[in-house]
């Protein structure tokens, strides 16, 4: 566990327009954001579209969650991973993929340093979160 933990907040509707500017970068938050709702269509199932939430974390990172009342089921052919989560730790893994995607994608185009530096801070909160297991089971 972490010295300081990390914690997440809910970005206010209000300051939605600054989220993927602020965490893709201006070149960037188009892909980005396609890419994590690409990431959903992929690893979950019944995932058909919707609104997401935005999160910021304490450490500078951030994650998207998909603002569903139940739990999402997550399926993920590379690794054999399939499970059901909160739509919480389901934003987390999504945003995870997502990420790492748009840093393999972006490598040697742009700087992605930042985005780097994003990808595992989102990792240490997700070593905090309450689904921990069932998040790294996932992303493994």
């Amino acid at each position: 566990m972490l010295e300081n933990p990390v914690s997440s907040s809910l970005v206010a509707d209000g300051n939605r327009l600054d989220f993927l500017p602020t965490y893709f970068g201006d070149e960037l938050m188009l892909i980005g954001e396609m890419l994590v709702y690409q990431t959903a269509d992929e690893l979950c199932p019944d995932y058909k579209g919707g609104y997401w939430l935005f999160h910021e974390l304490s450490n500078g990172g951030f994650y998207m969650t998909p603002d569903f009342d139940a739990p999402v089921r997550i399926s993920v052919a590379g690794n054999y991973f399939d499970g059901v989560m909160s739509p919480d730790a389901a934003g987390v893994v999504i945003s995870l993929f997502a990420i790492n995607k748009l840093i393999s994608a972006m490598h040697g185009q742009h700087d992605v340093d930042a985005l780097i530096d994003r990808y595992h801070f989102l990792r240490d909160f997700a070593s905090e979160h309450a689904e921990a297991g069932l998040i790294f089971a996932a992303i493994d």
